[in-house]
């Protein structure tokens, strides 16, 4: 088993199979029946690339991250918490998490996630609408947003001025068809490429498709200047 580039995401390889692996944070707990397993006594967790975008990412090659131990992320999107629980295991006990979402269901399980995670809160809230967490929330090394709407990039671009310190990384899981169902999905990247080329604040560091592992979805890590 090997750390991919420094990512603190581990890949072991079974032939032609790739798996990737964490190492937990908070070991003996499985929130999402993944498969574990120790090596002197310390607990890896393994990440699908069919449940995370980010972990699909990963699988396809990419290389920076911005996202290392001690580091504070804002996780827009979270959901029940499965990826987030896998950036909880990077940052470390020394680095925070906090995962927000707007689905009081959802949210309802990311709890006992948290629960188990001192590294973690859950947010019910709005990316919409940052000025509502603002006194919540601090300034961050990493936002990383997972959010299926027409406005992701005004909702990412939202939070990173509100949040993002200079320097620091955004994390964006795109959704092609939830932006502009009429274009095809590599038109919509070329768009939102452009855009970040175009912006004075922030670069493009490494963009990714994520097929076949996610249909129509890109992620793309940017830094802000």
């Amino acid at each position: 088993m090997e750390e991919i580039n420094k990512l603190r995401v581990y890949r072991k390889k079974d032939g032609r199979k790739e798996s990737f692996y964490t190492r937990s944070a908070y070991p003996g707990y499985k929130g999402f029946s993944e498969n574990t397993f120790k090596v002197k006594k310390v607990e890896y967790r393994e990440i699908d690339p069919k449940r995370s975008k980010f972990a699909a990412a990963i699988a396809k090659g990419l290389s920076q991250t911005g996202i290392k131990e001690g580091s504070n992320v804002l996780y827009l999107g979270a959901s029940h918490g499965y990826t987030a629980s896998f950036i909880s295991d990077i940052v470390g006990k020394q680095g925070f998490v906090f995962a927000l979402d707007f689905a009081p269901g959802v949210v309802r399980d990311l709890v006992f996630v948290c629960e188990k995670r001192g590294n973690m809160a859950p947010l019910l809230e709005d990316a919409n609408h940052p000025e509502r967490y603002k006194g919540i929330v601090p300034m961050v090394d990493v936002v990383f947003q997972d959010v299926a709407q027409r406005d992701q990039l005004g909702v990412f671009l939202k939070n990173c001025s509100a949040f993002l310190k200079s320097g620091g990384f955004g994390l964006l899981a795109v959704k092609a068809r939830s932006i502009d169902v009429t274009k095809k999905p590599r038109e919509v990247f070329k768009e939102v490429k452009d855009f970040f080329d175009e912006q004075q604040d922030f670069v493009v560091v490494d963009y990714r498709e994520l097929s076949p592992f996610e249909k129509d979805h890109a992620f793309f890590v940017v830094k802000k200047k």
